[in-house]
């Protein structure tokens, strides 16, 4: 039988206490960095795994996780990340951790703002606030308020290039968008042009959506020189104006001829199709983001040619999982945690529909 490792056997082989052991475990202050670092190395080195859960208890711990995200009531796309959060909250509940969930209207910065005052100011302050910096300045002042506090920064969706997060967790805006050009460049004529559509509102405080056409006009760009000028951009900000909308794409569509490709920035591909659905797209190609039912319906119709998933409900799920390892299982995290962009068709389509399914199934 394996030989059971002891705090005493640590203390002992690191030149310690036992009580220094105990602080150096449950991160409780009043030990050098050096005797830290000792202790740190005399556990790897005996191959020492706490017992997390008992400790917890022992200690009634409890660590209070801030989550911030956009009301998924007004965009399905956030109840996704959601789905990853509760499916991560069931393994490390036990834990101690305890989620505090504030939702913000999803164009709207000073809700953002007052629901980020709120977890701020709680009366059990909370050790990381996990959330979706969706506006960049507003973004930028709870950043500096959870560097100023002590308050680890866990970021989803999309990545402020700040170092002192704990980690990101999603795409890579940019290459989402040079996957996108590669994707619209097949079968493109020399004459045909790109429009950039975002459907979206204060576009210009949305670093992704920046990142995303960078992307795209970076790669025709290298695929056809500096005359390049088959790229236009187009922001719309009143899409859930279904007639509005489709007023301003045929508008479009005549002040530019030769237009057909469509590179929708985020998941709302399905409202410039349900304003457009009586118009004929054949000759257009259109990719767009996630696996929303609706933008999958227009997928399989063929009206959609690509869609890039994202990875939505992984990135609420490791994004707990990483807070957990940071402050449970003392496992370090990688700051950069880039997802996967997968590229769904209508022919395996249905592997990632019944993918999603599966996960609803655990609730």
């Amino acid at each position: 039988m394996e030989k059971r490792i002891r705090i005493k056997d640590i203390a002992e082989r690191a030149g310690v206490s036992t009580g220094t052991v105990d602080r150096v475990i449950h991160q409780r202050g009043n030990v050098s960095p050096e005797v830290a670092d000792r202790v740190m190395q005399v556990m790897r080195e005996l191959n020492y795994e706490p017992n997390i859960i008992a400790s917890t208890l022992a200690y009634n711990r409890k660590l209070p996780v801030g989550v911030l995200l956009p009301d998924y009531d007004s965009d399905p796309y956030w109840a996704l990340p959601n789905l990853g959060l509760k499916r991560a909250f069931q393994n490390v509940r036990h834990y101690g951790i305890v989620l505090d969930t504030h939702l913000f209207g999803l164009f709207d910065p000073a809700a953002f703002l007052a629901k980020a005052h709120e977890l701020l100011d709680a009366p059990e302050p909370p050790v990381a606030i996990l959330f979706a910096p969706i506006f960049l300045r507003e973004s930028i002042w709870l950043m500096e308020q959870c560097r100023t506090r002590g308050i680890a920064s866990v970021l989803i969706n999309t990545d402020m290039d700040d170092p002192d997060a704990l980690c990101y967790v999603g795409q890579d805006s940019y290459q989402s968008g040079v996957l996108a050009g590669k994707l619209l460049s097949i079968g493109m004529g020399p004459d045909d042009q790109v429009l950039v559509l975002n459907l979206d509102k204060e576009t210009t405080n949305a670093k992704h959506l920046w990142d995303k056409e960078r992307g795209l006009r970076d790669y025709f760009l290298r695929l056809k020189g500096p005359a390049v000028a088959s790229v236009i951009r187009y922001d719309c900000e009143f899409f859930e104006d279904q007639d509005a909308l489709r007023d301003a794409m045929l508008q479009l569509f005549r002040e530019n001829p030769q237009l057909s490709r469509i590179f929708v920035t985020n998941s709302r591909s399905y409202f410039v199709l349900d304003a457009l659905n009586r118009v004929s797209l054949r000759h257009f190609r259109t990719v767009g983001f996630d696996l929303l039912p609706q933008n999958m319906t227009y997928l399989e119709q063929g009206t959609i040619s690509f869609l890039i998933n994202q990875n939505p409900v992984e990135q609420g799920y490791l994004a707990l999982m990483n807070i957990a390892n940071h402050f449970i299982y003392k496992k370090p995290v990688k700051r950069m945690q880039y997802l996967p962009l997968d590229i769904v068709v209508p022919e395996n389509a249905r592997y990632y529909l019944q993918r999603e399914k599966d996960l609803e199934l655990v609730y």
